[in-house]
C-alpha cells in the first residue's frame, strides 16, 4: 500500500487478481479504479499467470505530475517493476519497466520512493530483492538504487549491505526516514531480518544532494546488548516518519518477531580539526630541530542548542597518513619521546586549541613532506551526541598539496589501464618476492607482460577477484636486481564509477629493513565515453514556393499547410551501458518575424523500446477545427544561406544528453537531422543595391 498525499490517492496491490497475474487498485475520495488485466499485459508477458503485480506499490512525484510504480516479484521469474501514469479518465500508460537480475530473487517485492532534497520531486527509487543469492548460495539480498531524471528511472547501483556468509534477506523491508541526521536531506532504512542467525539487523543510509549514499552510516543488530530481550527477525518491518519523543529528531520503529522496538535518534556533532606549524616550512636536514604544532578543534551541532558540547578522544601520529605509517618516524613528541600522542578534550562551538612540540630526528628521507595524522573518536562511545558519520574522523596535514589529474576517458579504443611496475632489490637476495595489487571493483585483471630480461613473472587472481598476486624472479631476486614489467586491467563496464584505484605492495620472505618504500597507491579519475550515435533519414529536401501560388487564409487540414516533411532518427549506444538518454530536437517553426515555417503534426516512436516523448503536437487542433493564418512582409537579404535565387535553408538539429556528467562524456552531442529549402521569387537586382522585401504571402 502507498499513498500520494498531494493527489489524495491511495494505492493497493491485488496480487491474486486475474489468476495471480495481479493488478493495482487506486482509490480517491471520489472514486476507485481496478485496472484491467490488459493494462499491463503487454509489458508483463505473464504466460504463467503468476506475476503477483501489486505485491508492492509506490508513488513517484515528477515535474510533469505523479507517476506510479508497481512491483511484480514473480514476473518472468526474475521479478519486474512497472512505472506507469494514469490519466483523468483512469487509463493506464506504461512508461518504463525494469527487470531483476536473478531468477527467484523476488526483485520488486519491496519499493520505497524518496524525495532526498525535499523539493517535492522524487529523487530515488529503492527496490528490494531480498532473496537474491550470492556466490556462496546464501540469500544475502540486494537493494537496487535507481536515480530518477525527468520522471524516468536512470541507471542503478546497489546499497552496501551484509557480507554474505549467511542468509540475511537484506531488503525485506525499506522505509524513508524524515532527515534523521538533520543535514537537510531525507534518508532511508533497510531491514535484514535473517542476518546474525535470525536475530536481524537494520542499516541506515543518509541522503546527500539528490541521491542516497551507498555506504550505510549505521548498522544496528537485533542481538545488541542494549535491548532488554532476545530479538528475532529484527528489521522485518520499518517506519521512520516523525518525532515520537518530542526532542525534534526523527525516531525509528522496527518490527521484530512479536515485538516492536522504538529507537530514539541522537543529536549529531560534526567535529572539525585544523593544524598549523611554526615554522611553516620544516627543514628536515637539521637534526634536533623543533616544530611547534597547534591543533584547534570546533564542532557544529544538530539540532542547535545552547551549551552543546561533545567529549572526544584524539590520537596524533607523526609521519603517517590514513592508511600506513613509516617504520621509523622522522619526528617525536617532546613530552613523551614517542611518535604517538593521545589526548582528550571537550569541544563546543567555539574553537579550542592545544600546542605540542615535535622533535625532528636524523632522517633518511629529506625530500618527502612530513605528514601528521589526527584520528578523532568519542571519549564515551554510544552517548549523545554522535559523531557525524561522513565527516573526517581522520585528517592528514602536510605541506605539499596533491596534484589534480585530468580524468581518464574510457572508450572503445581506450578500454585498458596499464601500469608499468619496476621492482628493485637494494640489499641482499629477496626470496619468494611478490607484488600484491588490490584494485577497485570497476576493474578486471586482464594480463601481464614478461620482463625484457627474461626474469620469470607469474600472476594469479585471488577470489573474489579484487586482488592479484604476481611472483617475481622465483626463487629469489638478487642484490641490486631491477625488474620491470606491465600489469593490464580492463574496465568493468557493468560497474561504472568515476574513479579507479590500485594499490601495489611488494613483499618477500626475507628480512625487510624499510617497508615504507614497498607500497604505492593510485587514484585515477574516470569518465566514460557514452558512445551514442544518431542516424537519420528524410523524405524531402527541397520545396519551392512560387510567387503566383495561393496561400489559404483558413487552414482546414494538414494538406493546406504544405507538403509533409518527415525525418527519422535512430539512437544507438556502444559497449558502455547508458540506461537513460535525452534527445532534444530543435525544429524551425517560425522566422525571425514570427512567420510560420513548419508545424509539428505527429511524433511516432518504436514501441519495442522504452521511449517517452514530450512535444506540443498539433496545438491548433487542425483537422478537428479550422484555423486562420496570416503572413507579413519580411526581408531575407541578410539570411546567411540566401543566394541568387531566394533560397533559405531550414535546419532541424538534435542535442543528446545523459544527465550524468560525473560518469559520462559525449564527444559529439549535436547532430543535424536534415534540411529543406523554401525558394521564393527570383531577385532582379544585386542584393547590395536594393532593400528588397520579399512577400511570404503572395
Amino acid at each position: 500500500m502507498d499513498k500520494a498525499y498531494d493527489l489524495d490517492i491511495l494505492m493497493l496491490g491485488a496480487v491474486g487478481a486475474y489468476g495471480w497475474s495481479g493488478t493495482v487498485v487506486q482509490r480517491t475520495s471520489h472514486r476507485h479504479l481496478i485496472f484491467p488485466k490488459q493494462a499491463f499485459d503487454q509489458i508483463l508477458q505473464d504466460r504463467n499467470h503468476s506475476s503477483y503485480l501489486g505485491y508492492s506499490v509506490a508513488a513517484v512525484s515528477t515535474e510533469q505530475g505523479t507517476h506510479f510504480v508497481a512491483g511484480a516479484p514473480r514476473a518472468n521469474y526474475t521479478g519486474q517493476i512497472v512505472l506507469y501514469s494514469v490519466n483523468e479518465n483512469g487509463n493506464v500508460t506504461v512508461i518504463q519497466a525494469q527487470k531483476g537480475d536473478q531468477i527467484g530473487s523476488y526483485f520488486g517485492s519491496v519499493l520505497c520512493s524518496v524525495d532526498v532534497d525535499k523539493d517535492t520531486i522524487t529523487d530515488v527509487l529503492l527496490v528490494g530483492a531480498p532473496m537474491y543469492m550470492n556466490d556462496l548460495k546464501k540469500e544475502e539480498g540486494r537493494v537496487y538504487l535507481f536515480t530518477i531524471t525527468k520522471g524516468i528511472l536512470n541507471w542503478h547501483q546497489f546499497l552496501d549491505g551484509p557480507k554474505g556468509f549467511e542468509n540475511a534477506r537484506f531488503g525485506s523491508a525499506i522505509a524513508a526516514l524524515s532527515d534523521i541526521n538533520m543535514d537537510g536531506f531525507n534518508d532511508a532504512i533497510v531491514g535484514s531480518p535473517l542476518e546474525n542467525h535470525n536475530s536481524g539487523a537494520v542499516y541506515i543510509y543518509n541522503g546527500h544532494g539528490s541521491t542516497i549514499r551507498r555506504r550505510y552510516s549505521q548498522k544496528i543488530l537485533g542481538s545488541d546488548g542494549a535491548f532488554s530481550s532476545h530479538l528475532q527477525y529484527f528489521g522485518r518491518s520499518l517506519d521512520g516518519y516523525g518525532d515520537l519523543n518530542g526532542d525534534s529528531i526523527t525516531d525509528v520503529s522496527v518490527g521484530a518477531f512479536g515485538q516492536v522496538v522504538q529507537l530514539w535518534a541522537q543529536s549529531i556533532a560534526n567535529v572539525s580539526v585544523d593544524a598549523s606549524f611554526t615554522p611553516d616550512k620544516i627543514t628536515l636536514f637539521n637534526k634536533n630541530a623543533e616544530i611547534n604544532l597547534k591543533l584547534c578543534f570546533s564542532a557544529k551541532f544538530r539540532p542547535t542548542k545552547q551549551n552543546n558540547q561533545v567529549a572526544i578522544l584524539y590520537n596524533i601520529t607523526i609521519d603517517a597518513d590514513q592508511y600506513s605509517s613509516r617504520v621509523t618516524s622522522r619526528g617525536l613528541f617532546k613530552e613523551n619521546n614517542e611518535r604517538f600522542l593521545q589526548k582528550n578534550m571537550v569541544v563546543n562551538q567555539a574553537q579550542s586549541c592545544s600546542e605540542y612540540i615535535i622533535h625532528i630526528q636524523e632522517p633518511s628521507d629529506v625530500v618527502s613532506s612530513l605528514h601528521l595524522c589526527v584520528n578523532i573518536s568519542l571519549e564515551n562511545p554510544g552517548t549523545s551526541p554522535a559523531l557525524e558519520a561522513y565527516s573526517e574522523t581522520a585528517k592528514v596535514f602536510s605541506q605539499l598539496p596533491a596534484a589534480q589529474e585530468q580524468p581518464f576517458i574510457v572508450k572503445n579504443q581506450n578500454k585498458r589501464l596499464t601500469f608499468s611496475v619496476t621492482l628493485k632489490n637494494k640489499q641482499e637476495s629477496a626470496y619468494n618476492t611478490a607484488i600484491v595489487v588490490d584494485f577497485s571493483e570497476n576493474l578486471f585483471f586482464a594480463s601481464w607482460s614478461m620482463p625484457a630480461d627474461g626474469t620469470e613473472v607469474t600472476c594469479q587472481v585471488a577470489s573474489p577477484q579484487k586482488s592479484v598476486t604476481c611472483s617475481v624472479g622465483y626463487p629469489a631476486l638478487k642484490q641490486s636486481q631491477q625488474v620491470t614489467f606491465t600489469i593490464n586491467f580492463d574496465f568493468n563496464l557493468q560497474n561504472l564509477q568515476n574513479q579507479a584505484s590500485a594499490s601495489f605492495r611488494a613483499f618477500s620472505e626475507s628480512t625487510e629493513n624499510n617497508e615504507a618504500d614497498n607500497s604505492v597507491s593510485f587514484q585515477i579519475p574516470l569518465r566514460y565515453d557514452a558512445d551514442i550515435h544518431i542516424t537519420r533519414s528524410t523524405n524531402i529536401n527541397f520545396y519551392e514556393v512560387f510567387s503566383d501560388g495561393n496561400v489559404p487564409s483558413v487552414v482546414q487540414n494538414f494538406e493546406d499547410i504544405g507538403p509533409k516533411f518527415i525525418f527519422s532518427i535512430k539512437v544507438t549506444t556502444g559497449s558502455v551501458p547508458v540506461s537513460l538518454a535525452s534527445v532534444v530536437i530543435h525544429i524551425p517553426q517560425y522566422t525571425k518575424e514570427k512567420n510560420p515555417l513548419m508545424y509539428l503534426t505527429g511524433v511516432h516512436t518504436n514501441q519495442a523500446g522504452d521511449i517517452s516523448c514530450k512535444a506540443e503536437i498539433n496545438p491548433l487542433k487542425i483537422g478537428q477545427t479550422s484555423s486562420s493564418v496570416s503572413f507579413k512582409s519580411e526581408n531575407f537579404q541578410h539570411v546567411k544561406e540566401l543566394s541568387t535565387f531566394q533560397t533559405v535553408q531550414l535546419t532541424a538539429s538534435a542535442e543528446i544528453d545523459t544527465y550524468n556528467p560525473q560518469i559520462y562524456v559525449i564527444e559529439e552531442n549535436t547532430v543535424t537531422l536534415g534540411f529543406f529549402k523554401r525558394k521564393y521569387e527570383k531577385m532582379t537586382k544585386n542584393p547590395d543595391e536594393t532593400d528588397e522585401t520579399t512577400e511570404l504571402n503572395s
